[in-house]
């Protein structure tokens, strides 16, 4: 008679998770403008100098703030995202030739995050056919005599993400606004990280409220809680 296989513990220590991340990694971050940027495990990646870092995420934070922060210190080699506006050093880097940037319409990179998440080789959009710098380098394809471009997915080495409560087995519910790339990062990671306020006993999560199941999540670690000040903070 087969035994059912016991579930390994997903609840780890800050040391436990620390050697996950590697120079030269490629990182998917949740998050926008900050808000859901995971903060205890950027700080441990700044602690741990980890470097040359390739970046997935939505926008490049504030100098101080989130994924800012991995910006300003010159951690990370190439960013892909939507906008770097609200972080002058990404765009200071950016125009040194520092820092590789990769932009891409909002929707678009949230597609193909999820695209990554759930296996797809890519998707396809009609946003920038027709304009030569759009689609300088990709591929095109005729469907039903409409043109799309096709815009690979995309996965990462590591995905991080910050919810407000996990339950042992890895489901995580987020918190109003945090509940923004996360849930789209959680899928896409090859080994995904979830940072978590509390983490709770199984079945007391509402099945309704689940957003990321378990089964995307291999790690929770619980949060030391945001150490910035956020910009409308700020006088």
């Amino acid at each position: 008679m087969n035994t059912p296989m016991k579930q390994q513990p997903k609840h780890k220590t800050w040391n436990q998770i620390r050697p996950l991340f590697k120079n030269g990694m490629s990182l998917m971050v949740g998050g926008f403008g900050g808000v859901g940027n995971p903060p205890t495990l950027i700080r441990t990646i700044l602690e741990e100098q980890i470097e040359d870092i390739s970046v997935i995420c939505n926008d490049a934070g504030f100098p101080d703030i989130g994924i800012g922060q991995l910006v300003s210190e010159k951690k990370v080699a190439s960013l892909y995202t939507s906008h770097i506006g609200s972080n002058p050093n990404a765009g200071r880097q950016m125009t040194e030739g520092t820092l590789d940037v990769h932009f891409f319409p909002q929707g678009t990179l949230a597609e193909k995050i999820r695209a990554g998440g759930v296996g797809l080789g890519g998707v396809f959009v009609d946003v920038g056919v027709g304009n030569e710098f759009v689609e300088k380098d990709k591929q095109t394809v005729v469907i039903n005599e409409k043109t799309y471009l096709v815009e690979p997915s995309l996965t990462a080495d590591v995905s991080i993400v910050y919810a407000k409560k996990a339950d042992s087995f890895g489901n995580l519910i987020y918190d109003t606004s945090a509940r923004n790339t996360n849930p789209l990062v959680a899928m896409a990671g090859n080994i995904t990280i979830a940072e978590v306020e509390e983490i709770v006993p199984l079945g007391e999560l509402d099945p309704e409220e689940v957003v990321t199941s378990g089964v995307f999540v291999d790690h929770i670690v619980v949060s030391e809680g945001v150490d910035w000040s956020w910009a409308w903070e700020k006088k």
